[in-house]
């Protein structure tokens, strides 16, 4: 089972073919493709390729699923015997994107450079 470490809004997601996952909000209509390229690293069940810090060549492509809200997160902010208290809250925005396809241009790149 392939699978590769992406980076997007600050964050790392594992991801393999078929995955469904939700990122930080990306500027892009449902229904487009979008493409990371910062991956990181990269296994395929018998080798396992990691970059310093990115792989050159590599991408994931997914398609946009749908742009949405995350559930609600509250934070009450309390001060004892002082008659204070604060509640404030957001919900965070996401998309959710299925993963396409990985591709890792660098290793088909230094595979040929060995066979010749």
């Amino acid at each position: 089972m392939a699978y590769a470490i992406i980076k997007t809004g600050g964050r790392q997601y594992r991801v393999a073919e078929g995955d469904t996952i939700d990122v930080d909000l990306l500027d892009i209509e449902p229904g487009k493709t979008a493409t990371f390229g910062e991956v990181l690293m990269f296994a395929d069940g018998k080798s396992l390729t990691h970059g310093t810090p990115l792989i050159a060549g590599a991408k994931v492509t997914a398609e946009v699923l749908q742009q949405r809200k995350d559930k609600k997160v509250i934070a009450f902010k309390y001060k004892r015997r002082k008659g204070y208290h604060r509640t404030v809250g957001h919900r965070r925005k996401l998309t959710r994107v299925k993963i396409k396809s990985i591709n890792v241009g660098a290793k088909k790149a230094a595979a040929k450079k060995t066979e010749e």
